[in-house]
């Protein structure tokens, strides 16, 4: 069937009027009830994130034990830190004081005396505030809210709450490292000190350098010998190559054993102190973008 133009155009003119009006009436019922007396206006702000790749200030400041630390306090997270900021953001510790700071059980107008306020309230939330990670590798923080600044607010704070959440995790874990190590580190040193003593007992025994003494005394013996086998002196250096003979094996095991202890005790007392550093000191754990303000033109509805 070939297209006649003319039968269009026949058509459109036969329902003008309905043509016309019906457009028109639909683009005036849409600016009527999209007015705030129907649909509540929407008013967005946001914040965006960057995670640090590192928190700890001995592994980003101080030398380690071989060499400085490669981490950079000023490199931005990786996909791994946007992911774990994302984990901190849809926390309940978070969601739980914005509400709270907030009051947004009343601020959104939900029955507290309803059985379900709580439900209502959470997916209220979930509808308001959203976080996504970008193609950056930031975190951004968005809210949507009746009032402008209180949007503002809200993001601001969702921001300074993730940052605070995250440093408090490391501070308990930092906390519980700096008491491990000093456990350890207290252990260590009351071994050192006990086989000192040990060292100490034997040294009044006429022990205090078995290697040396024992090639000492043994070619004082030799000569001591050929000038008179039988002499007091042969007597003497025989005394004390029994007693090294006797406790020799004893002290070189002890004296080898502080050696290594004490090898321990300084690295041990060097991750100390570092991690005291982590407790006492504290880096931001993100980098913030910019800052959260309140919009003058409201997000939905749009127009």
């Amino acid at each position: 069937m070939e297209f006649n133009s003319t039968n269009l155009f026949v058509l459109m003119y036969k329902w003008r009027k309905p043509l016309i009006i019906i457009p028109l009436a639909a683009a005036i019922l849409a600016y009527v009830f999209s007015r705030p007396m129907f649909i509540t206006p929407l008013f967005k702000s946001s914040v965006v994130l960057f995670p640090s790749t590192t928190n700890s200030v001995s592994k980003a400041l101080l030398p380690q034990q071989n060499s400085f630390s490669n981490e950079d306090i000023l490199e931005f997270g990786t996909e791994e830190q946007a992911e774990q900021l994302l984990q901190i953001l849809h926390s309940g510790e978070i969601r739980d004081s914005i509400i709270s700071k907030f009051d947004l059980l009343n601020h959104y107008r939900i029955n507290p005396d309803t059985k379900f306020k709580r439900t209502s309230l959470f997916k209220k939330y979930s509808n308001n505030i959203s976080f996504r990670r970008t193609e950056f590798m930031s975190v951004e923080i968005e809210v949507l809210d009746t009032d402008a600044d209180t949007a503002a607010l809200i993001a601001n704070d969702i921001a300074r709450l993730t940052d605070k959440a995250r440093r408090r995790v490391q501070h308990e874990r930092a906390i519980m490292s700096l008491q491990i190590v000093k456990s350890e580190y207290d252990r260590i040193s009351d071994e050192v000190n006990d086989k000192q003593d040990a060292l100490t007992e034997l040294r009044y025994k006429g022990v205090h350098d078995y290697e040396t003494q024992s090639a000492v005394l043994s070619e004082q013996l030799a000569v001591a010998m050929i000038d008179n086998p039988n002499g007091k002196a042969v007597q003497s250096l025989e005394t004390k190559l029994d007693t090294l003979a006797k406790y020799g094996g004893t002290y070189v095991s002890l004296r080898d054993e502080v050696s290594l202890l004490k090898e321990e005790e300084i690295k041990l007392k060097t991750k100390y102190e570092q991690i005291k550093v982590d407790v006492e000191q504290q880096l931001p754990t993100t980098f913030k973008v910019d800052t959260a303000y309140a919009s003058e033109r409201k997000s939905y509805p749009i127009g």
